[in-house]
């Protein structure tokens, strides 16, 4: 029996939560790298380990968070309750991390690991409830693709957010003080967070009721790895992530220095682009130039990372969602190849029209991800008449956060092994690496999660025959059901 179709509100109020979630991915993915390096002050050396250490910690919280989903219902529901506790502590963690004390670089580095593992462990308390609350809204599919498809618009309007407000009200705001105005930059962000997840809270609904018995870790994760389709999920969740935090790291690198540069000539056809073509060209005069041509580039990604939310949603009305998925890929580390070759250091306009396609097209396959976790869950219930819904979340978000870590410490290797130097004339060789890392390098991570996307199977029309062969069956029957063929 399907569950009643989701109001315009209710999917604005889960699109809501991931809003609030993305001001910290957004911020991490695009932003923290480059503020740790060249506002917060620390070595490249350093950066690959704190971006690999705190994030391994999380992603086992995660798995505990989702056995902790699992165990506790409420009156308000399974997911919901997460939201309403942690809004305020989320915002709290967020600030903290963009602080800067004045101390010793020692204390300043203990500082950054304290507060980045105190902000993914709060990031990790909200998040695997808000991820996982898609399975109890509805058992539709296409009502789960629409509220992904509203969920990660407004993610990518978040990430829109940070890239316009934090680098250019820093500029603005901490003229003299570059790192108190991230401080309130971000800390505007973090209340906005803070209140968009008490939004999400009170317009949402958990209509469905999964029973979850309680299962030992060992059990689970066995049921977990013998879900195929989760496996292929989860290995596709590692692998695109790395690449997408390669790419988004180096992103603010690649404008401030490769197109930017520290060359007067560079930087006057620069300026003069930004004179008459800038899409926030009215903040010239109170940020700087490269603060502007930051903020313009990382916006032009997020810009086609919101139309791929509306491209997705109306291809798959059409066409296979699956190929979608593979196919985005595939076409990525092509556009990734054609960027690195095509674009000369000061080539603005070209590297804004194909970073613009880059990200417009690895995007296309968002909906159907956040969509397809929910499909496969229910695909490993069928399959062995044994649910686990938190733990398959949970394992999934832990993958993210895998892809994260090894992929914030790729960022940290390549800008130590390409010899980075923070606000200096870079080198031809440190330029070259920071274009590798923004095209190529992560296009090939992309080009493998196309290829592992082939042996993915849960299509629409597979899902809906192996849900109408589980309603056929006698109630209480715990056998393992045959599946279609895909």
């Amino acid at each position: 029996m399907k569950t009643p179709r989701l109001t315009v509100l209710e999917k604005i109020g889960f699109g809501a939560g991931d809003m609030a979630v993305n001001v910290v991915w957004s911020s991490m993915a695009l932003i923290l790298t480059f503020f740790y390096t060249d506002i917060y002050g620390l070595k490249a050396s350093d950066i690959g380990l704190l971006m690999l250490l705190p994030r391994l910690i999380d992603a086992f919280a995660d798995v505990a968070m989702g056995m902790i989903t699992d165990r506790h219902m409420t009156r308000w529901g399974r997911y919901r309750p997460y939201l309403l506790l942690f809004a305020v502590p989320f915002g709290l963690s967020v600030m903290l991390v963009y602080t800067t004390p004045a101390l010793a670089y020692n204390a300043k580095l203990l500082w950054a690991y304290v507060t980045y593992i105190l902000m993914m462990l709060v990031f990790t308390s909200v998040t695997i409830p808000y991820i996982s609350l898609i399975g109890v809204l509805t058992e539709d599919p296409q009502e789960r693709l629409s509220a992904n498809g509203y969920r990660l618009f407004f993610a990518k309007v978040a990430a829109f957010m940070v890239t316009i407000i934090v680098p250019l009200m820093a500029a603005r705001w901490g003229v003299g003080h570059l790192a108190r105005g991230y401080q309130m930059s971000m800390a505007l962000m973090a209340g906005m967070a803070t209140l968009l997840f008490l939004f999400c809270f009170f317009t949402t609904t958990e209509r469905v009721k999964h029973k979850v018995d309680r299962k030992p870790l060992s059990l689970q994760l066995q049921l977990l790895f013998k879900n195929d389709q989760w496996v292929v999920l989860a290995a596709v969740c590692v692998i695109a992530t790395i690449g997408y935090v390669i790419r988004g790291s180096v992103a603010a690198y690649y404008a401030k220095y490769y197109l930017y540069g520290n060359l007067p000539a560079q930087q006057g056809a620069v300026s003069l682009f930004l004179t008459t073509h800038s899409f926030l060209g009215k903040w010239s005069n109170t940020a700087t130039a490269d603060a502007v041509l930051l903020s313009n580039f990382l916006t032009t990604g997020v810009v086609a990372s919101i139309l791929a939310m509306v491209v997705s949603t109306w291809v798959t009305k059409r066409f296979c969602k699956v190929q979608l998925f593979r196919w985005s890929q595939i076409a990525t580390a092509v556009f990734s190849v054609i960027l690195y070759f095509a674009v000369k250091p000061g080539d603005v306009v070209l590297a804004f029209v194909l970073y613009f396609l880059v990200c417009i097209v690895v995007d296309l396959q968002a909906p159907v991800f956040w969509s397809a976790i929910a499909e496969a869950v229910d695909y490993g219930h069928v399959r062995s008449g044994k649910r686990v819904a938190g733990m398959s979340f949970g394992g999934i978000s832990f993958c993210q956060k895998m892809g994260m870590s090894l992929g914030g410490w790729a960022v940290g290797t390549l800008l130590t092994y390409y010899h980075y130097v923070p606000d200096q004339v870079q080198s031809a060789f440190t330029l070259t690496g920071i274009a590798l890392s923004l095209s190529i390098i992560p296009g090939l991570f992309h080009l493998v999660t196309g290829f592992l996307m082939f042996k993915y199977r849960i299509t629409d029309k597979y899902y809906h025959e192996m849900m109408q062969g589980q309603s056929a069956a006698a109630l209480g029957e715990h056998e393992t059901k045959e599946l279609p063929v895909a």
